[in-house]
This record gives structure tokens, C-alpha cells and sequence, in this order.
């Protein structure tokens, strides 16, 4: 049912191309599960394999619980959509700095102005390849605001959608999706504001909101949610002048946990990195970067991050525990290569 129309600037009928495009269903295709979260100069994708994870992510007692638990909280064209451009212009296409998706824009929009933080926008989405996405019709979404941001089609429309004009539809071509593009309409937006217009004290407020869902997807089993809001906290601490806010640390921090699980280790150790800059002892960064680097083989630096744990916590089972699977590793590995070179010269 469509929803009544928001307060908008210069809102136009978009009817006709509702009804035309309930004529063209999509087939749904896997949960897509890799959607890129990057701030500005720091890497927020979403690191071992799910059974590993259980180990690193397991219940333990006392300060080993630094293996498990996050920080903190407990131009121009108004027709319909049948009349396409003959030749495509470089302008008609918008490639997506992260490389999640490539929108071709349909049908411009007009104006300058795009939506911004808190822009409530009347917006029809079709055809996307996941096991869900958003609601049928036409629907409005508030930019920055609402659980539907925490959806893995949510982030993908934000994207797209501070990237839109009034009135523009646009195909949006995602990497892997071999069926029919998914199509994207925003009719009209109300106005919002940029992240740089919010008081210091707002944005640590919405970070903080973000960083509190965080946690609680976290513990709910959602590594993948809880590293987008985790990953939308960070960028907007990160406009704020240096150093930043303590917060960032304890954000980096969980955010590692939530790349081990997601399969990331390289994300995971580089987020543990933005950690250790600032607190050298941080026992969660030291284990979890000491982990992800066993993972991408690298095992002098996994051996030296576990041993620094144990120097600080000698009673730490997590540590000792991993740290023993290291020691069985770099045995298989000089064993490996013994044999190698074995047959080289033997």
C-alpha cells in the first residue's frame, strides 16, 4: 500500500513507474554478506573460519573474556521509466568508492541538493538479490535513523541514496549478481543535515547509539550488523579534530572481534593496529591481533603479540591455548619445508 507522501521539495507523481515496474519480479539469490564499511582512511570491512571463531570468541573466565565480549555497553529528464537514454554518458554512471555496486542512472533528477543525515526519503526499491529486502512498494526511510539500516540491503540504499537527486532512478549493477539489475527510485526527500553541520556533542551521542546496537547485535550473533554500526560510530568520530574521543579505541577494538568472525583476519589485525597506537597494553587488541595474524600465517607476529599477553596476564587461557596451536604450526611448517628442500637436493 503506498504510503502517504512526506514533506518534500518539489515532490513529482511517481505512480507510473510503481506500476511498471511491479511487472518485472527479481529472483532472489543468496544473502550477500561482504558489504564494504570503510571511514575515511581507516578499513571497516567485515577473519577465521566459523569453527575457529568459536574458540576465539568462546565463553571464558575473568580477564580471558577479552577474547569474547565487545567494550563497553553491557539533470533533466522527467519522463517514465520506458523512455531510456539512447547512448550512456560517462555522467550516468557512479561507481561506488568501496566497489560495492555501480549505479546507472535511469532517469535524472533534479536539483543539487541530496540527502543528508536525518532526510526522510520517499524511495521504491526492486528486484534486490537478497533473502530479504526492503518492504514491497513504495516506503520511506530516514537517513541514519531505524533499525532497516542494520538490514544487509540497507546499507547498500544509503550508499546509493546520498548519492541521488530528487526524482532520479537509477540501476544499481552489483559485483557477483548475474540476474537483472536492482532498480532504485527516490521520489522526494525532506531536508537533513551533513555530518560536518552536527555539534561535537551530537555526534558523540549518535555514536554512542551506535556503538550501544553494536554490542547488542554482537551478543545476539550478529558480528555482520554489529561491525555496520560499529563501522558508522567510527566515521563520525573520526571528523572530529585529533586525537578523538577515547571512544575510538574501544570501537576499533570490537570491531576486530567482528572481522575474526566475519572471516577478515588482515581488516581484524589493522583495526587492532589503530588500537595499539594509542595503548600498547590493550590485552583485547594484543589477543585478537596475535589470532588474525595466525590466521594469515604469519607466526613470529602471532607468537610475539600471545606472548605479550601472557607477560601482562600469565594465567590467560585463551592466550596460552592459541599460542600452543601457533607452536604446533611453525612445527608443521619447518617440518614442511624440511621435506621440501629434502627432495631438492636429496
Amino acid at each position: 500500500m503506498e504510503t502517504p507522501p512526506v514533506s518534500t521539495i518539489g515532490e513529482r507523481d511517481t505512480s507510473q513507474p510503481e506500476q511498471q515496474w511491479e511487472k518485472n519480479p527479481r529472483e532472489n539469490l543468496d544473502s550477500v554478506t561482504q558489504i564494504s564499511q570503510q571511514p575515511p582512511t581507516e578499513t571497516l570491512e567485515l577473519g577465521v573460519s566459523p569453527d575457529s571463531a568459536s574458540q576465539i570468541l568462546e565463553n571464558i573466565q575473568g580477564t580471558e573474556k577479552l577474547v569474547a565480549e565487545p567494550e563497553g555497553d553491557s539533470h533533466k529528464s522527467h519522463g517514465s521509466t520506458s523512455q531510456m537514454p539512447e547512448a550512456l554518458q560517462a555522467s550516468d554512471l557512479w561507481y561506488c568508492p568501496d566497489g560495492s555496486f555501480v549505479k546507472k542512472i535511469i532517469i535524472h533528477g533534479h536539483g543539487l541538493d541530496k540527502p543528508k543525515l536525518g532526510s526522510c526519503c520517499r524511495v521504491l526499491a526492486l528486484g534486490f538479490p537478497f533473502g530479504s529486502g526492503p518492504p514491497e512498494g513504495w516506503t520511506e526511510l530516514t537517513m541514519g535513523v531505524g533499525p532497516w539500516r542494520e538490514e544487509t540491503w540497507g546499507e547498500l540504499i544509503e550508499k546509493c541514496l546520498e548519492s541521488m537527486c530528487q526524482g532520479e532512478e537509477a540501476e544499481l549493477q552489483l559485483p557477483g549478481h548475474s540476474g537483472p539489475p536492482v532498480r532504485l527510485t527516490l521520489a522526494s526527500f525532506t531536508q537533513g543535515r551533513d555530518s560536518w553541520e552536527l555539534e561535537t556533542s551530537e555526534k558523540e551521542a549518535l555514536a554512542k547509539e551506535e556503538r550501544a546496537r553494536g554490542t547488542e547485535l554482537f551478543r545476539a550473533g550478529n558480528p555482520e550488523g554489529a561491525a555496520r554500526c560499529y563501522g558508522r560510530a567510527l566515521r563520525l568520530l573520526l571528523t572530529l579534530p585529533p586525537p578523538g574521543p577515547p571512544e575510538r579505541t574501544v570501537l576499533h577494538a570490537n570491531l576486530a572481534a567482528c572481522q575474526l568472525l566475519l572471516g577478515q583476519p588482515q581488516l581484524a589485525a589493522q583495526s587492532c593496529d589503530r588500537v595499539l597506537e594509542r595503548e600498547p597494553g590493550h590485552l583485547k587488541a594484543l589477543y585478537r591481533r596475535g589470532v588474525a595474524q595466525a590466521a594469515l600465517g604469519n607466526l613470529d607476529k602471532a607468537s610475539a603479540d600471545l606472548k605479550k599477553v601472557l607477560a601482562i596476564d600469565p594465567k590467560n587461557r585463551a592466550a596460552q591455548e592459541e599460542l600452543g596451536k601457533v607452536v604446533i604450526q611453525g612445527k608443521k611448517q619447518d617440518a614442511g619445508l624440511a621435506q621440501g628442500l629434502r627432495k631438492m637436493f636429496g
